[in-house]
């Protein structure tokens, strides 16, 4: 282990086996390590379900009534994947989309007066939804046309809007769209977690809503899609990718020391070894006193024996409880997988709740979201503290991952690893670019 690398990655999170997967791909040679014995640290899949059982403390073993151990995968941090996002875009540009197989979400839903309603997909939903009064709807189907058309290099389609000054509360009310459309549109279509975004420039929110209408006119069903046998799958396809680039994999590996040298790293001590590196990638774990805490997350992990009522029986779906909804200022999420997704025994469903930590009482803020579960057979409550780095790596060459948040999808996490990428190279991590390389880099790997 006693050799020089150009980078040195820590934790076997998707962020940091993403950026591992990339860095090789660009020819530096990377060493990857995990203490844990297995892949996904943060965000594994944990399996057999007895795994779960011993995560969580649960004395005992899993009642013969949740079927077979191995026949479990069970996520610790809930997403889906944007079926146009950016993570997608990694996965095919990649083409780690080789190593899996995904399905689509089957619905998209959101609470509104203590029930729960299907977001609309198409023209048709619209027109027949609860969710607003028929004038309504007319002026919600000319801002989503609005938003469809909506191009910032032809100043026709913006209609005298500036898209850097213009709030996003302005755009609305230029449709005479009401509050409650606002709030199923901000959190169930644009997928922001709180209401600052309307007071913001409305650029960000008109390409978050139009992001949600081109993922969803892919598949049909809803926005989302969802890797066969668990999220666990996704950072082991870059792993795989790093290794085809001659990136070194270690797990079961004991972190001694991160070694700095006049404020730089220059190496990782484990079991009394030092490997070199030029850079170090870590999930904040590893060098917690270059982090903060910004807030906690909780996450509830709920094993169901039935669908969520009111969804139509379907085996997958999102919900999104809006923070007004339940006098909040964090949406509640919902994301529920199931058999159909090679992720619990036959006839099982896997429900987690998830927000951002307000009070004391954790639980008692998510009651609105178990209710809508019940009955629950069991469940694994995880309260777990956020960290943002302090440090941005420019003297230090030290990069820290920001802890998963409460959000049911991954462009935040892509956020972060573009961030990370260009505080490591100084420049931007360009899809096009990758694309144009695509062909030259990729040959070898596909034959």
């Amino acid at each position: 282990m006693n050799e020089e690398y150009d980078v040195i990655v820590l934790g076997t999170g998707l962020t940091e086996c993403i950026l591992s997967g990339i860095m090789s791909v660009k020819g530096k040679k990377v060493l990857h390590m995990d203490r844990n014995t297995y892949y996904g640290a943060e965000s594994a899949s944990l399996t057999p379900l007895e795994q779960l059982y011993k995560h969580f403390n649960l004395s005992g073993t899993p009642p013969e009534s949740l079927g077979k151990g191995r026949d479990w995968n069970v996520d610790l941090i809930p997403k889906f994947l944007m079926a146009n996002g950016q993570l997608v875009r990694m996965l095919l540009i990649t083409q780690v989309t080789r190593y899996l197989d995904f399905k689509v979400i089957e619905g998209s839903y959101v609470y509104k007066g203590g029930k729960i309603h299907k977001v609309p997909s198409t023209e048709t939903e619209a027109l027949a939804s609860s969710l607003m009064g028929i004038f309504e709807k007319r002026r919600f189907k000319k801002f989503l046309v609005y938003v469809a058309n909506f191009d910032v290099d032809n100043p026709k389609t913006l209609e005298g809007v500036d898209p850097n000054k213009t709030t996003m509360r302005a755009i609305y009310q230029k449709f005479s769209l009401g509050p409650e459309v606002m709030d199923f549109t901000g959190h169930s279509l644009a997928l922001y977690r709180t209401d600052d975004y309307l007071d913001q420039p409305c650029l960000d929110a008109i390409n978050r809503i139009k992001l949600y209408s081109e993922s969803l006119a892919r598949y049909g069903k809803s926005p989302y899609l969802y890797p066969l046998y668990g999220l666990g799958e996704l950072p082991q396809g870059f792993a795989r990718l790093s290794a085809i680039y001659g990136g070194t994999y270690m797990l079961n590996k004991p972190i001694e020391e991160i070694v700095m040298e006049n404020g730089k790293v220059v190496g990782v001590k484990s079991e009394g070894e030092i490997a070199r590196c030029k850079q170090l990638i870590c999930d904040p774990s590893y060098m917690m006193d270059r982090c903060t805490k910004a807030g906690q997350v909780i996450r509830v992990i709920c094993i169901l024996s039935h669908p969520i009522a009111n969804t139509g029986d379907i085996n997958s779906c999102q919900i999104i409880i809006p923070q007004n909804q339940v006098n909040r200022k964090h949406d509640i999420y919902v994301c529920m997988i199931s058999f159909a997704h090679n992720v619990a025994a036959q006839g099982k469903y896997i429900a987690i709740v998830s927000t951002t930590v307000e009070t004391d009482c954790p639980e008692k803020e998510i009651k609105p979201a178990l209710d809508l579960l019940e009955p629950i057979e069991q469940k694994f409550v995880s309260v777990a503290d956020q960290y943002v780095p302090t440090d941005t790596g420019v003297d230090s060459q030290v990069f820290i991952s920001r802890t998963y948040d409460a959000t049911t999808h991954f462009e935040t996490t892509c956020d972060d690893i573009k961030d990370i990428y260009r505080r490591m190279t100084g420049s931007d991590f360009d899809f096009a670019e990758m694309e144009r390389k695509k062909q030259d880099i990729f040959g070898d790997a596909t034959e």
